[in-house]
């Protein structure tokens, strides 16, 4: 496998894993496949969290202090906020252009619906439960969750990734504003720890063919019948086809008009990134991964990488907004709602909110969906009737999610002047002089 591109060779892996739990259900291998080879994809996906916050911690307080100047990092700031809300707009229209248009849950007989209801009723219950606690708490308190009273509980959970960024932020602000000779020794120690992190991700990278093999294995043996997917085939092939346009068209484009480079270079770069995040469905556990194909092989300089990425793992969610909208539209069709275009233009804001506050993990644009379906008057027991899909959809979504981080990273890098020609670090950097 050391001849192949890692695209490949993940690529491979996923493949084979898809093969072998085909395989495995007609053998009826299932509890081999979970009991066996499923915890090697978990130990795997748990690798890759395990360095996301160690990463952010360290590239973050290396890039602001290379900044040197609090402007820059305002500058920058308010660019990728603005272009990551641009393009979770885009993607929300684009996936209520495709819903409208074809009219998905029109076609849902009423047999299947209740059936669906029936079968997904518990799953929903606990989303909505979920949904509810986080209503009830009053309009500031995203505010309030973004400063954490204790760093050290705050860094104990990716799904707290939004307040070790703050306190981050404020660390290097004071970092640059302290005296450059007692900055130094620690600006010399995250530098060290920075560079121990991106060597890390490249020994965990040698088993990501093997661990995506066993993560898509597992999958295929878990995955509900056919007969569901055939049911709700028109409603994800709506929101696949709005994760292709925004993936292969929008995203390619921004990066062609504005960075000048092509897409056969964006793609070769990303890659690995938006395969293992179809195979994660995290962005968290991708970040190590997306920062260093995003920094090494599309040559985004280190200062914006480590800003625009952590923060785009948290808050931009386009493929997840995208999703959210066809599915809100769907959910009311199949009940015989028709929404009007001010209640469409209110999906929009509410899923452009909800994508913000939806942590980087499988499964959390579920929660933020209720929240969604109820500013739209839509019942919220709907909730049931995509539950079956969501998993392979929300593998398709990630991928959306990672590569429009990527995107930004480079327009951001772009208008900064920090857009260079990639410099590909090799494994066994510095360990010939370590020796010599």
């Amino acid at each position: 496998m050391k001849k192949l591109a890692l695209h490949w060779q993940i690529l491979l892996g996923m493949v084979a894993g898809i093969l072998f739990g085909i395989l495995a259900n007609q053998l009826e291998w299932g509890g081999f496949v979970k009991d066996w080879i499923k915890p090697f994809g978990t130990i795997f996906i748990n690798s890759l969290k395990l360095i996301a916050i160690p990463l952010i911690v360290a590239s973050l307080i290396k890039g602001i202090t290379d900044l040197k100047d609090i402007s820059k990092l305002s500058a920058m700031g308010g660019r990728t906020i603005a272009i990551y809300v641009g393009t979770t707009v885009l993607a929300i229209v684009i996936g209520l252009g495709i819903v409208n248009m074809v009219g998905p849950g029109r076609g849902l007989d009423e047999s299947t619906r209740d059936s669906l209801l029936n079968d997904f009723a518990a799953d929903a219950g606990k989303r909505i439960m979920d949904a509810e606690a986080q209503r009830e708490a009053g309009p500031l308190q995203a505010l309030v969750d973004l400063v954490p009273d204790n760093i050290v509980g705050a860094a104990s959970s990716n799904g707290n990734m939004l307040q070790v960024i703050f306190f981050v932020i404020c660390f290097g602000i004071g970092l640059i504003l302290i005296d450059p000779k007692k900055a130094q020794p620690v600006k010399d120690f995250f530098d060290g720890v920075n560079e121990v992190v991106l060597k890390l991700i490249d020994l965990i990278m040698i088993a990501a063919p093997y661990g995506v093999f066993a993560l898509l294995a597992a999958l295929v043996v878990e995955a509900p019948s056919a007969g569901l997917f055939k049911a709700l085939l028109y409603y994800s092939l709506c929101v696949l086809a709005g994760l292709g346009i925004m993936i292969f068209l929008v995203y390619p484009t921004l990066v062609k008009v504005f960075t000048g480079k092509g897409m056969k270079f964006f793609f070769n770069g990303i890659s690995p990134a938006q395969l293992l995040a179809f195979s994660t469905s995290s962005s968290a556990a991708t970040l190590p991964v997306t920062m260093e194909r995003v920094e090494e092989h599309l040559g985004v300089d280190e200062e914006v990488t480590s800003f625009v990425l952590p923060i785009g793992a948290t808050i931009n969610m386009d493929g997840t907004s995208l999703y959210q909208a066809v599915a809100a539209v769907f959910i009311a069709q199949a009940y015989g709602m028709n929404l009007d275009l001010m209640t469409q233009l209110g999906i929009i804001t509410t899923a452009l909110a909800a994508s913000i506050g939806s942590a980087a993990v499988p499964g959390a644009g579920m929660v933020m969906l209720v929240i969604v379906l109820g500013q739209a008057g839509i019942p919220e027991a709907g909730l049931a009737l995509i539950f079956a899909v969501d998993r392979p959809l929300d593998m398709c979504r990630t991928v959306a999610n990672v590569t429009g981080d990527a995107t930004v990273a480079m327009l951001v890098g772009k208008s900064v002047g920090k857009l260079n020609e990639p410099q590909e670090r090799k494994l066994d950097d510095f360990y010939a002089e370590g020796k010599s």
